[in-house]
């Protein structure tokens, strides 16, 4: 799924973690060298990459909170994994702020410092291994391409009425896919060589972005673990999943595409 918070359709949440990463392992193996060699310059050193990574940490946290909260799928596995990557994150940039308030004090001990510093480092490779999952396994942040070229859309709608114009008859392509906020619910758009259809963004197995997936004569797949849904009826065609997805009615009128709940 295309993430909310980009420039140009590349994420920002990826391009920002590179910093506190880099300042918190390096804040760890300057104050490492530090004690080896009784540098108190290297110590220093390590002090100052603490507080970079403590405001790196903060600044890759905001297009991250943007992207939990608007990107990944809810009910899903990568929701869950999601939650723990970002539970990960605070207590990391938790245990580095307590680190960095401690050796404020010129009594500070060296190894409590680097004992909290070496969890946090362990912390971050966890969490960054569950955040590698997010992109190359849940495909979040990722900019699909549908047939023909087709980018990604996505809109919000306030649905007032039962019946509500939601695309104009041209607007996507045969297999192209648009992802609609209908009152919290999340409902893909897709045109076939048959018309238009609508069904639930909610892989039945894990909860996976149908919209982020592909879709071809009539198919969707499942972008995480390739479970593959009729359209048009909703039945599983190939697992994992066992369940059908929900399907919704669509009509076609002077040139516009109305969704009908």
């Amino acid at each position: 799924m295309k993430s909310r918070a980009n420039i140009k359709g590349h994420p920002i949440h990826p391009i920002l973690i590179a910093f506190p990463l880099a300042f918190f392992i390096g804040a760890l193996i300057f104050d490492i060298l530090s004690l080896l060699l009784d540098n108190a310059t290297l110590w220093q050193v390590g002090y100052y990459l603490g507080i970079a990574g403590i405001i790196g940490g903060l600044a890759a946290a905001v297009p991250g909170i943007i992207d939990y909260f608007y990107t990944v799928p809810p009910n899903s596995s990568g929701k869950k994994r999601a939650t723990k990557h970002g539970l990960l994150n605070i207590t990391i940039v938790v245990l580095f702020v307590i680190v960095v308030f401690y050796r404020r004090n010129d009594t500070a001990n060296t190894i409590v410092v680097l004992i909290i510093e070496l969890v946090g480092v362990i912390l971050l490779f966890i969490s960054g291994w569950l955040g590698g999952t997010l992109v190359y396994r849940n495909q979040i942040g990722v900019n699909p391409r549908y047939a023909h070229a087709g980018k990604w859309k996505e809109a919000t709608i306030d649905m007032t009425d039962n019946r509500m114009e939601i695309a104009g008859i041209n607007e996507l392509r045969v297999d192209q896919m648009k992802l609609i906020h209908v009152n919290d619910k999340r409902i893909v758009l897709a045109r076939t060589e048959n018309g238009y259809v609508a069904f639930d963004d909610h892989c039945t197995h894990r909860g996976g972005s149908l919209a982020g997936g592909m879709m071809i004569c009539g198919t969707v797949q499942c972008p995480w673990h390739g479970s593959q849904f009729d359209v048009h009826t909703g039945m599983v065609k190939a697992g994992p999943a066992t369940e059908k997805i929900n399907t919704y009615t669509v009509e076609e009128s002077e040139g516009k595409v109305y969704l009908v709940l």
